[in-house]
């Protein structure tokens, strides 16, 4: 019987449960190819993951090792809130080369897509749920639901899709401490998830989108704090392209032994990491409003 590894990891942070779970899929992970292998690319390192972050927001939340820059992380978060919606393709326009969905897009537009007609492009669809707003809603009148779930795949989009979305699912559930904060306990589920290239921007992302969209919604509707509780992260494919290996190698493997983990990672209650956070704020807003003012 040949089986994928399953990696049961758990971390206090974002920082760390990151570097526990690469070191894991390291160790453990078996080899695949991939659709998407180049002539020569050695097989992908893959496994299922199963990763608890006890504390989203917790310091050290940012590890040093992952392929961006604070900057990059300030600009996902943009992306997520919705800033980047208008970058989709039109399905129907073969020689549209934009991109085929947003996250954003798929939880607050679920149902709807663009089509271009006359040299002008529009959303259309049989439908359209705001998905953000109902688990807002839902939460806030039954904070103890199950049904508290957005989702992104359209089965009439995505089994064709040469690109089709990684996320899966969100699900969300509230626990009330005696003092009456409620406590947002969130499961994430990606189908695929590359572990080196955009687990920990995705982890970092969603982790500022359920803090300042959906708790922050939750408590201003019901007029009680609402923090982040622990985050369930799932990926039925967690893997490292074999492309990257090398790199993953020399940022993080081989580091290991030689360094601390204090030294791998950055706090975001550092004054200096916070300013670098935001300083380009304004920068990755005017390259997003350039980008939209060309896409039509």
């Amino acid at each position: 019987m040949l089986s994928i590894p399953v990696l049961h990891i758990s971390g206090h942070s974002l920082a760390e449960g990151y570097e526990k779970a690469l070191l894991a899929l390291h160790r453990e992970g078996t080899r695949f190819r991939t659709q998407y292998d180049k002539p020569g690319d050695p097989p992908s390192i893959d496994a299922t993951l199963n990763l608890t972050i006890e504390d989203p927001l917790a310091d050290p939340m940012i590890h040093k090792a992952f392929p961006g820059g604070l900057a990059d992380l300030r600009e996902y978060v943009y992306e997520l809130e919705g800033r980047k919606d208008n970058w989709v393709k039109a399905i129907n326009d073969p020689n549209d080369t934009r991109w085929e969905y947003t996250y954003h897009g798929r939880l607050q537009n679920y149902g709807q897509w663009r089509e271009r007609h006359d040299n002008k492009t529009t959303f259309t669809g049989p439908f359209q749920v705001d998905q953000v707003e109902y688990v807002i809603a839902k939460l806030s009148a039954q904070p103890f639901t199950r049904q508290a779930q957005m989702i992104t795949w359209m089965p009439n989009l995505d089994l064709t899709c040469y690109d089709p979305p990684c996320l899966q699912s969100i699900w969300y559930r509230i626990l009330a401490d005696d003092a009456g904060t409620q406590w947002l306990n969130v499961n994430v589920r990606f189908r695929s998830n590359d572990a080196w290239g955009a687990n920990f921007m995705n982890m970092f992302g969603f982790t500022m989108f359920n803090r300042d969209v959906i708790a922050a919604g939750i408590e201003k509707r019901t007029g009680k704090p609402t923090r982040l509780a622990r985050m369930n992260w799932q990926a039925d494919s967690f893997h490292i392209y074999g492309k990257d290996i090398v790199q993953a190698e020399q940022r993080l493997f081989s580091r290991i032994n030689t360094t601390s983990f204090e030294d791998r990672v950055y706090r975001m209650d550092d004054p200096t990491i916070a300013e670098m956070y935001h300083e380009e704020e304004a920068a990755i807003l005017a390259k997003i409003a350039a980008m939209a003012s060309r896409m039509d």
